[in-house]
């Protein structure tokens, strides 16, 4: 076994935080393991006047990082699941998933104590086209505007009164210790999380069998089988950050215990199809296709094809 490794991860506050505890997991496991970090700004860091959907969508946050894994000057890149292509380019894969954070988006405002709270006109910032297309369906009187930049630079547009409000993932806000921001998380029946929201993916380079075999002990099983049937329906939806799409598998009593909910949309909400199925923790990836099919049959297709 490899005396050292190295991880590469963006240099946002979040993402440090992300590296930080997959270091302190893997020295934990492996008390012999020198654990280091490679911190790199990536593109989808460094524009941020524009929509990640104009700009070549969430891919630009690893590129740099998988670059760094093929070049030898990394080991292993940790990273927020839901950013991760849900097709990884050839000689990469994802070694392990670890245990899942608050799946659920958060609303954070200094003036009012939840969505339902604010008043005709109100502002909310947000990132996603996701959320902003579940909320202006169920809030059609708010506003939804475009909210980029690290978590830190969020909450201060939102504090400068930007914003009477903004979402973000609860997960994150929770990792970097302050959750104390969040004004009240949003139940995932109202705004379903994207697919692998809360999680965290490890990639490395796929021949590289020492450092996969290592990663592989922090993988775990109920998470990577929720979010292989999460990432299943996006893939076969053609899923990135220009298409409103959630999707979220959770574990339920009863003889198929694996329940995978997931939606597509048009920007504003106004056309929507949702399913809720369930299948068998050993088959994950053939339930996100039969959910995917019965999206399709409900004019998934003709949404996404009216968004392009």
């Amino acid at each position: 076994m490899s005396e050292s490794l190295i991880i590469a991860t963006r240099e946002s506050p979040l993402a440090l935080a992300q590296a930080h505890h997959v270091k302190a997991e893997l020295e934990s496991v492996f008390p012999e393991l020198a654990v280091s970090l490679l911190g790199m700004t990536t593109r989808g860091d460094q524009i941020l006047d524009k929509p990640l959907a104009k700009i070549g969508g969430k891919g630009l946050f690893i590129k740099e990082l998988e670059v760094a894994l093929q070049e030898g000057r990394a080991h292993l890149a940790v990273h927020s699941l839901k950013d991760v292509p849900m097709v990884l380019p050839k000689g990469f894969s994802l070694a392990a998933i670890l245990p899942r954070e608050d799946p659920r988006d958060a609303f954070i405002s200094n003036r009012f104590a939840s969505l339902d709270a604010l008043p005709a006109g109100s502002v909310v910032g947000t990132s996603s086209l996701r959320r902003a297309a579940v909320l202006k369906r169920r809030y059609p009187a708010l506003s939804f505007a475009p909210l980029r930049g690290n978590v830190n630079t969020r909450l201060r547009k939102l504090d400068d009164g930007e914003f009477d409000g903004i979402i973000l993932a609860a997960a994150g806000l929770i990792r970097l210790g302050m959750q104390a921001r969040i004004t009240a998380c949003i139940p995932v029946e109202v705004s379903l999380p994207a697919p692998g929201q809360a999680a965290l993916g490890i990639e490395v380079v796929s021949d590289d069998d020492d450092t996969a075999d290592i990663v592989a002990e922090l993988d775990h099983a109920p998470t990577a089988i929720c979010c292989a049937a999460e990432r299943m329906v996006s893939r076969l939806l053609g899923g990135s950050c220009e298409l409103p799409l959630g999707a979220f598998a959770d574990f339920v009593d009863g003889d198929q215990p694996l329940r995978l909910r997931a939606f597509v949309a048009n920007l504003d909400g106004s056309q929507y199809v949702e399913v809720e199925a369930f299948g068998t923790p050993d088959a994950p990836e053939a339930l996100g296709q039969r959910v995917a099919d019965q999206l399709k049959s409900m004019g998934a297709e003709d949404i996404i094809k009216g968004l392009q």
